[in-house]
């Protein structure tokens, strides 16, 4: 029988059945607060440089081979990227308390404790995840200081008139980025990445997704928060998909609201990008969200109105579908699910070599992920 009915903590319709995966650790190593920075590796810096600001970017350091890309809060750079012969992902880093925490979880996995340069200020530990995504653990960063926000609307709701003789109208400019809030990897070793996150780094879930008709079998997609007790965190600031491939699936961007949402998205449109997906508002983490490829093919996302949660509540549940995607919007696009003929070929490559080495995705599990495109 399932405990959801005597949960009073739980945000989602339906909680876990017993025996089902626990949504955090008992024991973990450090708990981080929060993502720090992504990493990618591009030819091109000027087309990234580009579009980074018509995506609503700051750049805070460009030389010949490295780029550093900021949001309008204040803290690190939330983007570096450097130039190098293919496009590709570098990894993650996350933001620990402190020092102490650095040193305990390098201790902890036999690690190397590194200071970071000297731009960026504070210490540093390479990690590496079981898919093989490469993890830093950092503290003691320098604090850039916050940058001038981009205001939000003044709304006049039903007979509320708050907005008196004056007009509305939203700039068709760059939405100013906040802030980075979270990314989202697949893992052909979904279940031993989901343990090694939330025992290394003290993550809870928020949600679990499973394939339909496959619940017996565990979780294959996760939403999964900081712990930072009362008070409250991102929805989540990581979330992990199984699949046939270890890799970068997208990133999300904080903007204020949807209107510097749907208006930076007309500029980005003006300029000849690449909308994925888009707009509609999610389910899980109830985001208004807006999905975009830059100029090298990684998805990202333009998000407002994102849920938040302290470390009371319990883990949700629910089948992993394309139509339970979003509340409202356009439905879930071929680009965005991997299946348009653009991606297909290589979906294809490397679901059958995903099937050929010894992993969580097997023959089964490819059935199942092949019903969440049509479901």
């Amino acid at each position: 029988m399932g405990k959801a009915g005597v949960h009073n903590a739980l945000h989602s319709e339906q909680g876990a059945l017993c025996g089902e995966h626990p949504d955090r650790s008992r024991n973990p190593v450090i708990k981080v607060r929060d993502l720090a920075w992504l990493e990618f590796e591009k030819p091109d810096l000027a087309a990234a440089e580009t579009f980074a600001h018509a995506f609503g970017f700051r750049t805070v350091a460009r030389t010949p081979d490295d780029l550093q890309l900021r949001g309008a809060d204040a803290g690190a750079p939330c983007v570096v990227i450097r130039r190098g012969t293919q496009t590709r992902f570098r990894g993650i880093a996350f933001r620990a308390l402190d020092d102490v925490d650095v040193h305990t979880v390098a201790e902890a996995n036999g690690a190397v404790v590194e200071p970071l340069p000297e731009a960026l200020g504070g210490l540093s530990v390479q990690l590496t995840d079981p898919g093989g995504i490469p993890v830093k653990v950092v503290a003691g960063l320098h604090e850039l200081p916050e940058l001038p926000a981009q205001p939000p609307q003044v709304f006049n709701f039903g007979r509320q008139a708050t907005r008196v003789n004056t007009t509305q109208r939203p700039p068709r400019a760059p939405a100013v980025v906040q802030r980075l809030g979270h990314v989202v990897m697949q893992s052909a070793k979904y279940l031993q990445a989901l343990n090694w996150y939330l025992d290394n780094l003290g993550l809870i879930v928020s949600d679990f997704l499973y394939f339909p008709g496959q619940r017996g079998r565990g979780p294959t997609m996760s939403f999964i928060r900081c712990d930072r007790g009362s008070v409250p965190a991102d929805h989540h600031t990581l979330a992990l998909a199984l699949g046939p491939t270890n890799r970068y699936v997208h990133s999300a961007y904080q903007v204020s609201d949807l209107d510097a949402l749907a208006a930076g998205g007309e500029y980005l449109c003006e300029r000849g990008y690449f909308r994925s997906w888009g707009i509609g508002r999610h389910i899980q983490g109830s985001q208004i969200f807006d999905y975009w490829r830059d100029p090298d093919g990684f998805l990202v996302e333009h998000f407002a109105d994102g849920d938040m949660f302290d470390n009371s509540l319990e883990a949700g549940w629910a089948p992993f579908t394309a139509s339970g995607l979003a509340q409202w919007g356009p439905p879930a696009t071929a680009d965005f699910l991997g299946t348009s003929p653009k991606h297909a070929r290589h979906e294809v490559i490397s679901m059958i070599t995903g099937l050929r080495e010894k992993n969580e995705f097997d023959v089964k599990r490819l059935i199942g992920l092949l019903k969440v495109a049509t479901s």
